[in-house]
């Protein structure tokens, strides 16, 4: 089957999918598997990006989506979707390296922010990337979302997020209207 033909589908995560969300999430920013792709962060960071424990609270979190894209019945892609009151949250973002590229990314950012305008109503998205991560941030940027300039430090000594490589990692505010 020629997957890239076949459109992306949608459905919300279950319990079962955990091991392969994580695989999936590993495969898309640590390690060498990560350098296949272009949203690596093995330059800056070491370790695990998640784990089973963290995958799983987002798909129990009655506030939460853990949103899964298949492409010819095989997993690709992954988003969460965080309602926060009059905000949505959008995070655990990961394609797989081989599907990188291609516009697969930006199919699922635009079906995140109609599922949040749709579901809850709500009228912005906001997200949090790695500051010095400026190749992201600019993909961002050009679909609609703008830097706050509002930093929040990385949460250095706690190996679930990852062993830093650098000593000046923060997260960036990015938000984007819904029309």
């Amino acid at each position: 089957m020629d997957t890239a033909a076949t459109g992306p589908t949608f459905r919300d995560a279950t319990d079962a999918d955990v091991d392969d969300l994580v695989v999936l999430i590993e495969s898309a920013y640590r390690g060498d598997d990560s350098r296949a792709g272009w949203t690596t962060e093995a330059d800056i960071l070491e370790g695990q990006r998640t784990d089973p424990e963290g995958v799983l609270a987002v798909i129990k979190s009655p506030d939460s989506r853990l949103l899964v894209v298949e492409r010819g019945g095989q997993v690709v892609a992954c988003c969460q979707l965080e309602h926060r009151g009059d905000y949505a949250y959008f995070g655990m973002f990961a394609v797989s390296p081989q599907f990188q590229g291609g516009g697969l990314g930006k199919v699922i950012i635009a079906e995140a922010e109609r599922t949040v305008r749709e579901t809850w109503g709500v009228r912005e998205m906001h997200m949090t990337v790695i500051s010095v991560r400026n190749d992201l941030i600019a993909w961002y940027e050009r679909r609609g979302y703008r830097r706050t300039g509002r930093m929040t430090p990385f949460p250095y000594g706690d190996e679930r997020f990852g062993i830093p490589q650098r000593d000046d990692l923060q997260f960036e505010l990015l938000v984007k209207e819904l029309a």
